[in-house]
């Protein structure tokens, strides 16, 4: 496992509610942050959502600071309104979309600094990741990634993150933990360090030996080796038809799925083990696959950072992460499981 990084620097910035946007920050102003700032903003319905976001932008719009704002899209039509003519110096994403698997968003977010604040400058960002609609799984990958970020960006300087989340609308449980998970809140107006926060050491720790649901006794299994994944792949490909995906996004599951088996003929022992099957939810019939194998991954952002150019591995799981629609990790002493979800068109 990594090494504990250095603390948080406890410096005490925070969005201020209702500050006229178009006003440079003035001496009473809580002062900006020196390394990376990780805020979960707890609001209630429309209003509260740009009554709190929309101050955080113009700030820094008004400090000349590069800011991306990842929510999902009605969130955007909100914001792009109420900014008027400066929605056009904000960069917009939608969550729905670029984080629709939560791996994905850690890499975004690197890409967007590395380009757009290069030297170091100040930046911000506003990532709404836990939304209504989204499955139990996918709401158990955003409490990981909203770890994930204090261990990725630790070392990072002067960017600010501020995480909405809609506490009318979630799950109580979901919005209880993101006290676990960013080390300060705005809640009320006001901006806190979380006492619940749990610390950047044991977030690393605890965040691949975490168990999955079971896997369903009708689940397809079969066991390779070495130079036997023609197998691996005709299995996928029964069930993407079966389930109806169309021939592009077979052919990117069968891709992830043979790069995550070929890991573990390399890396987990010469052998793994493949279970498939087909769940029906709100969102869809999908294809669930799961590759296990006796090897042990301690990085605990693996497949979240695009790798360099030159780097020597690292690509296959960033490229897994890129491809399906949900991509789970554990991994402790007793092996490897990495579980993949692709949702029929």
């Amino acid at each position: 496992m990594v090494a504990p990084p250095p603390p948080l620097p406890e410096d005490s910035g925070a969005p201020a509610r209702g500050r006229d946007m178009s006003a440079p920050p003035g001496p009473d102003a809580p002062p900006r942050p020196t390394g990376f700032r990780h805020e979960a903003y707890l609001y209630r319905g429309e209003d509260e959502f740009v009554a709190g976001v929309l101050p955080f932008v113009g700030e820094a719009l008004a400090e000349g600071e590069p800011v991306l704002v990842v929510v999902p899209g009605p969130r955007i039509d909100l914001l792009r309104a109420a900014l008027g003519g400066d929605a056009d110096r904000v960069c917009f994403a939608d969550m729905a979309t670029l984080g629709r698997n939560p791996g994905r968003i850690i890499s975004a977010w690197h890409d967007f600094l590395a380009e757009s604040a290069p030297d170091g400058r100040r930046a911000r960002g506003v990532a709404e990741t836990a939304f209504p609609g989204r499955t139990e799984d996918e709401f158990v990958e955003c409490e990981r990634h909203e770890f994930l970020l204090n261990v990725a960006f630790h070392e990072w300087p002067a960017w600010w993150l501020l995480c909405p989340y809609d506490a009318a609308a979630l799950d109580p449980g979901v919005v209880a933990r993101t006290r676990h998970t960013h080390p300060y809140l705005v809640e009320d107006g006001a901006s806190r360090p979380s006492p619940e926060w749990v610390g950047l050491a044991e977030a690393a720790d605890q965040l691949l030996d975490h168990p999955l649901p079971p896997v369903p006794d009708e689940a397809a299994e079969l066991t390779f080796r070495d130079g036997a994944l023609r197998g691996v792949r005709e299995l996928v490909i029964q069930y993407a038809a079966w389930v109806g995906l169309s021939a592009d996004r077979t052919g990117d599951l069968v891709l992830a799925v043979n790069e995550v088996a070929a890991n573990s003929v390399r890396h987990g022992g010469g052998r793994g083990r493949l279970r498939v099957w087909r769940e029906d939810t709100e969102s869809g019939a999908m294809v669930v696959c799961e590759i296990g194998d006796r090897g042990r991954i301690r990085d605990p952002l693996v497949g979240r950072l695009r790798p360099a150019l030159f780097q020597d591995g690292g690509r296959g799981m960033w490229m897994v992460n890129q491809l399906c629609d949900l991509v789970q990790v554990r991994s402790s002493g007793r092996g490897t499981v990495v579980r993949l979800r692709m949702v029929a068109d």
